[in-house]
């Protein structure tokens, strides 16, 4: 493992899809592991994280790369993980300024050993996420998860959409809905509210999020940083500054940093529930101030790296911007 492992009970179960990502530039082209969930538990498990992951993996080239990375990385397997089917793959083509689009293909679903929860419920939060959330006919399966999740145990989303994937936005709007009100904390960039609710104000839409189930929204926009909303307040993050070598994965990294701060400042986890859900007064908790700077910290990082490669923590203790 590439840190160490923090004291205490609250694992992390991150449900969704690993894949290899193809990153096709002016003058390379590269295989990195990735998938939104998989790069989300690998920053966790980099940030001293115990962590389980429940996905689909081949027997396959791919498949060896992913789970020898994930591995290596300290993240754990759910039983079913692996069987004789393709690994999904994702091309990303990078821009000038090292913005990635992408073209997949990819195969979603879970196996029932994989979808049933951990025996002993030996974790305390649950974050699920981006094209598992949505894509049949593993979807119903995550969505079967969270809703299973016992009753102490926080819940976190990131929606992270890919519309190559899905339907219009009108019709993947009411699941997505569905997953943010059974969220505790939910991360969304403005590229994806802007693709979900066309013409509106991302801003806006997020606010809108906060008053229909989560404790925490936070909307991630790039270069011009994040805003965290909650029920009487919101506050702005700025960006870290970088020299970019590509986006892949930043938001992911965002994501494991925010979970990662939230956990160790008490804010998620089993037994923390009354602490998450509980309505905050108009000024931030310390503890949710550290976790958004450690959220864009962990962003910036990677975006200086190549691919999916988010800090460790002490990669992440001694980064000056």
């Amino acid at each position: 493992m590439t840190g160490d492992t923090l004291p205490g009970p609250a694992e992390v179960l991150v449900v969704g899809e690993a894949l290899a990502d193809v990153v096709d530039s002016r003058d390379s082209r590269r295989v990195h592991p990735g998938g939104s969930p998989a790069n989300t538990a690998l920053g966790l498990a980099r940030l001293g994280h115990r962590v389980r992951l429940a996905t689909r993996l081949g027997e396959d080239e791919y498949g060896a790369v992913i789970r020898d990375h994930l591995a290596a990385g300290g993240v754990a397997l759910a039983p079913g993980s692996v069987g004789a089917w393709r690994t999904s793959s994702a091309t990303a083509v990078l821009d000038r300024e090292g913005r990635a689009t992408y073209t997949f293909d990819v195969h979603w679903d879970l196996c029932p050993r994989s979808a049933g929860l951990p025996a002993g419920r030996d974790f305390g939060h649950l974050h699920a996420g981006s094209v598992a959330a949505l894509l049949d006919p593993g979807a119903e399966r995550v969505l079967a998860m969270v809703r299973g999740a016992p009753a102490d145990v926080t819940v976190s989303y990131d929606p992270n959409l890919r519309p190559a994937l899905l339907g219009s936005p009108e019709e993947e709007r009411p699941r997505v809905e569905g997953l943010v009100a059974l969220s505790d904390v939910v991360k969304v960039s403005d590229e994806d509210l802007g693709w979900l609710y066309p013409g509106a104000d991302p801003l806006e839409a997020a606010a809108s999020w906060v008053r229909n189930g989560p404790s925490l929204v936070v909307l991630t926009r790039g270069a011009l940083g994040a805003r965290a909303f909650w029920r009487h307040g919101r506050l702005d993050v700025d960006a870290v500054p970088v020299e970019v070598a590509d986006t892949i994965g930043a938001g992911d990294a965002f994501m494991s940093g925010l979970v990662s701060g939230l956990l160790e400042g008490g804010l998620l986890g089993a037994g923390q529930l009354q602490l998450v859900r509980a309505t905050f007064g108009a000024q931030p908790a310390p503890a949710l101030v550290t976790a958004l700077e450690r959220a864009a910290r962990a962003a910036a990082l990677t975006c200086a790296r190549f691919g999916a490669d988010p800090p460790t923590r002490a990669e992440l203790a001694a980064f000056t911007p």
